[in-house]
């Protein structure tokens, strides 16, 4: 209440919004409950998002090294500045060394923001730099105290109204505020309950979250609530992936959450540590984790399915992840399924796999992880909202044939509230009171719905990061040494890989200076090339300072141009995605091996 008493002080009014700026920490939970308590907008900064001159970022980034698109890695002045103007922000909470990079939007935020609070100090270089632009900048214990003993009184708050703004970035635009409002939230906390009393649990206040995804993401921001809901509770990670896995085991959690790509590096940590092990050991492993999974597949629940091997064996790894972990949730992108199920044998724990969006306030389908049949799904939609799917002929997918594939749409009440400001883009997603994903689903016999394809030419990566690939085929495409390029990326991969079409008189060129000797067609073939190839693209994607994450990390040659022959390409040269992909599905499984 101190916060909040000092936030009425400084003049901000309900309905209008806040900033918050910075890593997942305590000030930023209670900067939130506070937006949440004076009916003020919630507007969450996060400086990686894409702007104009940016590429789309995933709905679940992570501020993890490099693999999770580490925040602080990315200068995102450019985004920060148009969410400031974009949502009008008054007043924002700041991580202490995210300060300097905020005041740089000052030269066009000043018109709206006028309060600056750090989560910890601020120096006279602040002060100085924000007296330039007329703003007043607080620390962090400087602010508790400015409210003193004002007194006011805590306004009344419609289900309709505006809970929060959350930024999604566009695929070649400027970021989208998607607007959430106060009942969608509150639908969406009592989600997760109604999945653990299927399973006979539920939360209560000794229940332990770690908070590391980040807080400016609806997937951890509805779980942080529904923690906050039940009095459970939460504790911080360091900031280093390196250290998760040992911050998992200080924190000893009950809920962890994750997306594929950090379920992956633990997969991989836990594999690694089994096979360094000695023979005993690792037979010992093999024959409890054989038995445990062959009764898990007849349908016997994972507690009951090798209760004397859960105590001998895997209780080590339940250890290492801390000793109390019983729900571990995925979302964010499609988790393997050796990994899934991997974790349902040894963890000791329910592994749930989720799907959701912004635009839905997180988690709208959810897996049953005792039911096996559906592993590698999703799982069915829960019980708030309907969910259908739409046919998309132009990709093949028939939603009434008889294994019924199509566009995913979700209604109820959790979904957003509109596009901040962006009615336009609203009414291209909302039809007839159905929102339209842009993910292709395929209904399972068991009900669940698995996830396999991307209307658009946008696709997600295992660590949930999303890739404009048309984009990045324009900026690749500069390169003179090729005639034409195929980038291709999935949800189950965490890099992008390639297939060219060489330029011939610059690929003979370089085959000359470099001694290298063959038919164009052998030249495509030759190792030399490719490496050749790939360093020339990896300029490229350095010159225009692309993301990590959209650097291709592998390529092939092929010395055939994609052609209407082939059903690669259409009669005006657009490339026909899912032909491609199956034209060179064994090129692409290779090139992904090669890097494993």
């Amino acid at each position: 209440m101190k916060l909040a008493a000092s936030m009425d002080k400084s003049g901000i009014k309900q309905g209008e919004s806040c900033g918050i700026y910075g890593a997942n920490c305590p000030e930023w939970i209670v900067s939130m409950e506070a937006c949440n308590a004076l009916g003020i907008c919630c507007v969450p900064l996060y400086d990686s998002l894409g702007n104009k001159q940016m590429t789309r970022i995933g709905r679940h980034c992570l501020p993890l090294i490099p693999i999770l698109c580490c925040v602080d890695s990315y200068v995102g002045a450019g985004a920060v500045e148009f969410i400031i103007c974009h949502a009008e922000i008054q007043i924002a909470f700041v991580e202490e060394k995210k300060i300097t990079e905020l005041l740089k939007t000052c030269h066009a935020t000043s018109k709206y923001l006028k309060t600056v609070i750090s989560f910890g100090g601020v120096t006279n270089d602040h002060k100085d730099e924000a007296k330039k632009h007329g703003l007043s900048i607080f620390s962090w214990d400087e602010f508790l105290v400015m409210g003193g003993s004002h007194n006011f009184d805590l306004p009344e708050k419609k289900r309709s109204d505006i809970c929060t703004i959350m930024y999604t970035s566009g695929t070649t635009g400027d970021p989208k505020g998607v607007m959430l409002s106060n009942e969608s939230l509150l639908v969406n906390i009592a989600g997760p309950d109604s999945v653990l009393q299927y399973l006979g649990e539920a939360f209560d206040q000794d229940d332990v979250y770690l908070s590391y995804l980040p807080l400016a993401h609806v997937f951890d921001r509805m779980f942080e609530e529904v923690f906050i809901y039940h009095g459970s509770k939460i504790g911080f990670w360091r900031g280093d992936v390196k250290l998760l896995v040992d911050d998992i085991a200080a924190l000893k959690p009950t809920v962890f959450c994750a997306v594929p790509r950090v379920l992956d590096r633990i997969y991989s940590g836990l594999t690694t540590r089994i096979s360094s092990g000695g023979m005993l050991k690792k037979t010992l492993f093999n024959i409890a984790y054989k038995m445990k999974l062959g009764n898990m597949r007849k349908g016997i629940k994972h507690e009951k399915a090798a209760p004397f091997f859960d105590k001998l064996v895997f209780s080590k790894v339940k250890e290492r992840l801390g000793g109390k972990l019983r729900v571990i949730v995925s979302g964010g992108a499609p988790l393997a399924v050796p990994v899934e199920e991997f974790l349902r044998v040894v963890t000791c724990a329910y592994v749930v796999q989720g799907y959701g969006l912004t635009e839905t306030c997180a988690g709208s389908i959810v897996s049953i992880p005792n039911e096996h049949s559906m592993l590698g799904t999703v799982g069915p939609p829960v019980q708030h909202i309907d969910v259908r799917l739409e046919s998309v002929p132009e990709m093949g997918y028939d939603a009434l044939s008889s294994v019924p594939r199509g566009e995913i749409c979700i209604r109820g009440s959790v979904l957003f509230s509109g596009y901040y400001k962006r009615e336009d883009l609203e009414q291209e997603v909302m039809i007839d009171g159905w929102f339209h994903t842009g993910d292709i689903g395929e209904w399972q016999p068991d009900g669940s719905l698995k996830v396999i394809d991307r209307k658009k030419n946008i696709f997600k990566l295992s660590q949930g990061e999303y890739v404009a690939v048309e984009n990045l085929e324009n900026v690749y495409g500069v390169l003179q040494d090729i005639d034409s390029i195929w980038v291709y990326g999935n949800s189950f991969e965490s890099s992008l890989v390639a297939v060219a079409n060489p330029n011939q008189q610059a690929l003979e060129r370089w085959a000359e200076q470099n001694g290298v000797t063959g038919s164009f067609a052998e030249l495509c073939e030759h190792p030399r090339a490719r490496e050749h190839i790939l360093a020339e693209l990896t300029k490229i994607a350095k010159d225009k300072k692309l993301k990590g994450f959209e650097a291709i990390k592998a390529v092939h040659l092929d010395p055939l141009p994609f052609d209407i022959e082939r059903d690669l390409i259409t009669p005006t040269y657009k490339k026909k995605r899912p032909q491609m992909l199956k034209h060179y599905q064994g090129v692409i499984d290779a090139l992904y091996k090669g890097m494993k």
